[in-house]
């Protein structure tokens, strides 16, 4: 994968509005490939963000989430400044994780 994942936070009124673009083939396990064969499950089934050292959200995803995932959530209680960072983990054990600082 090029480019794993974007993201962004920009204040809106109270609160941090984050998004997040994942590049990941979120595989369901019941496509088949040009052979006919299925092609094997491979999806992010974890996803947590935390807003300066604190958990602000812990997801549990399965292959119902379409490819290159976007998410797009709100933190209250955040300011400029302030640091967000995202983690997933798949189900192949394969890890990601970016982070941006909060702008105005």
């Amino acid at each position: 994968m090029a480019e794993p994942m974007r993201i962004r936070a920009k204040m809106e009124n109270n609160a941090a509005d984050v998004k997040v673009l994942m590049s990941h083939p979120m595989e369901t396990g019941q496509r088949k490939n040009e052979k006919g064969d299925l092609v094997p499950v491979h999806f992010i089934q974890s996803v947590t963000a935390i807003h300066n050292g604190k958990t602000v959200l812990d997801a549990q995803w399965s292959q119902a989430i379409s490819r290159n995932p976007f998410l797009g959530f709100r933190v209250r209680g955040a300011k400029a400044g302030d640091k967000i960072t995202v983690n997933w983990v798949d189900t192949q054990g394969d890890k990601g994780s970016i982070d941006t600082t909060v702008v105005a």
